[in-house]
């Protein structure tokens, strides 16, 4: 960790520069923009200048990590770093929990309410004590997509059903894994299960260019 982050408070120039190792793109304006929206609360000299702590640093990067890697609302945001202020000994793995009312997917997912009934409808997704995960916003978004080109989500019940039977397989090469009951044996399943999903979907993606290539002619 370098100096400037043990430091007991840092400007917003040494935020920025401390940032912009992982967000090339972020700002001074958009810290102050952030800071505006109430997501981050710097404290301030008596001459008005921001002081910001190392855990101010750690906030933004959530705040910054979620916008990029999970395309969130600010709005939801907020509110899931508002519910782990709730839960101070929640153990958290610096990725944001992902857990969306009905609204809030609708409007992350770029999706209208028709179209994620429709998914609902037909085993797309689901929500979990009215809360929908990371997962059922992956699916949102890219059937939204799809929608684009004319698919939706009846459209697209084969590929539910592709991914239960290769779930399937999973769980059967696994079992023997799970039946010994050794320690460890819950993680040695766990990397075994995520090795056969990377390859399977490697092998799906060979098989569906191919079959591309075929109904194109080429």
């Amino acid at each position: 960790m370098s100096a400037q982050a043990l430091r007991a408070f840092m400007s917003i120039g040494e935020v920025l520069a401390l940032l912009q190792v992982e967000f090339p793109d972020v700002t001074v304006s958009k810290i102050r923009f952030l800071e505006g929206e109430g997501l981050i609360e710097p404290q301030r000299s008596p001459s008005g200048y921001r002081k910001f702590t190392y855990n101010d640093v750690e906030r933004l990067r959530y705040i910054l990590r979620a916008q990029r890697d999970q395309y969130l609302p600010l709005r939801v945001i907020k509110d899931q770093l508002d519910e782990q202020a709730a839960r101070p000994h929640a153990v958290s793995d610096g990725a944001p929990p992902v857990r969306l009312s009905r609204e809030e997917l609708i409007e992350a997912a770029a999706i209208d309410e028709e179209t994620l009934t429709e998914m609902e409808s037909f085993g797309l997704v689901a929500a979990v004590a009215r809360r929908y995960d990371g997962e059922a916003l992956e699916v949102a978004r890219s059937v939204g997509a799809l929608a684009r080109f004319g698919l939706r989500a009846r459209h697209l019940r084969a590929v539910r059903a592709a991914v239960e039977r290769e779930a399937g397989l999973i769980e059967q090469a696994v079992a023997p894994l799970l039946r010994r009951k050794a320690p460890g044996a819950i993680a040695e399943a766990d990397e075994t299960a995520r090795e056969i999903s990377g390859l399977l979907q490697e092998l799906h993606n060979a098989l569906l260019r191919g079959s591309v290539r075929g109904v194109l002619g080429r």
